[in-house]
């Protein structure tokens, strides 16, 4: 059994060609190959299959270190697409490939990077029970800010954004602000939000200056994460609903800056909400999996 890792800003997966898998892929095989301590560990698991579609390189299934399926990965997906330009699946710069969330169309601008056409945000979807235009409270506040008290998910005025799978995007005033979140104590309530049917991933960004942010992450099925590439796109897009950029008003959109922790990514928003997004993906090494490692994934189901 053949895998390679990457990362992509800090963002790691494990890459499996599925028609070289011993066993099929699961929900309890996925946990054990991200578990840091009895497998390789990872964010997730990277599953790649011959196309199902026709014009397709390949089909791209997204597991999370909790066993559940993502729809789709911003910077999983830019994994996946250098790996198979890297492994021979395509020499061209453009194709597209398959994910749960829909088809995406990737373009090739060097050995480690690439824009990938996320396909249209939307702020109304089945993934959040709120208002159409995706702005809400958690827990009744009327500000941007934390109200203190006790508890998650504090109170907080957010955006929802459909992006492939479901954002929560929260706007805070400051850096310090934002620095300060403790994310693994305020992220699992929220994520867990009965607004959210199908759980969400949580952005909390701020300005630093037009067309620039500053986001931190806690990603559904993860927790937090050094980068996410559908959260940051997400929160360019809450962002840009609320008025941020740098006010070009040349009818073409806005490109934002984002910052994280694990690096910058580019978010181009158009005036449609259609979606670019713009990022490195390396490798970290390339192995194969133990007879012992083997044994204990086909010992589950």
């Amino acid at each position: 059994m053949r895998f390679e890792k990457w990362q992509a800003l800090g963002n790691d997966y494990l890459v499996v060609e599925r028609d070289g898998l011993p066993v099929p892929l699961t929900a309890a095989r996925a946990r054990l190959l991200c578990d840091p301590h009895l497998g390789p560990g990872a964010d997730g698991v990277l599953e790649l299959a011959p196309p199902t579609e026709p014009g397709t390189v390949a089909a791209l299934r997204i597991m999370n270190p909790d066993g559940s399926e993502a729809e789709l990965s911003g910077n999983g997906a830019r994994e996946a697409i250098m790996y198979l330009r890297r492994r021979g699946w395509t020499d061209r710069d453009q194709f597209s490939i398959t994910t749960a969330a829909g088809e995406i169309r990737p373009t090739i601008l060097s050995e480690t990077t690439c824009r990938v056409d996320m396909g249209r945000a939307s702020t109304r979807s089945a993934d959040h029970l709120g208002a159409e235009d995706g702005r809400g409270t958690l827990d009744g506040a009327e500000s941007l800010e934390p109200v203190p008290g006790d508890g998650p998910p504090g109170r907080w005025t957010y955006q929802h954004v459909k992006i492939g799978n479901p954002q929560c995007a929260i706007r805070v005033a400051d850096v310090a602000t934002l620095e300060a979140l403790d994310l693994p104590a305020i992220g699992p309530a929220i994520e867990h939000h009965p607004l959210f049917p199908q759980r969400t991933n949580v952005s909390w960004f701020c300005e630093l200056e037009p067309g620039v942010i500053r986001a931190r992450i806690f990603e559904r099925g993860v927790g937090e994460t050094m980068s996410s590439g559908t959260g940051a796109s997400g929160a360019a897009v809450a962002y840009v609903l609320d008025g941020g950029g740098t006010g070009a008003g040349d009818g073409d959109g806005e490109s934002v800056l984002v910052r994280l922790d694990g690096g910058e990514l580019t978010v181009d928003v158009s005036d449609d909400l259609g979606v670019d997004l713009t990022g490195w993906a390396v490798p970290v090494y390339a192995a194969e999996a133990s007879d012992e490692l083997i044994s204990a994934l086909r010992a589950l189901d």
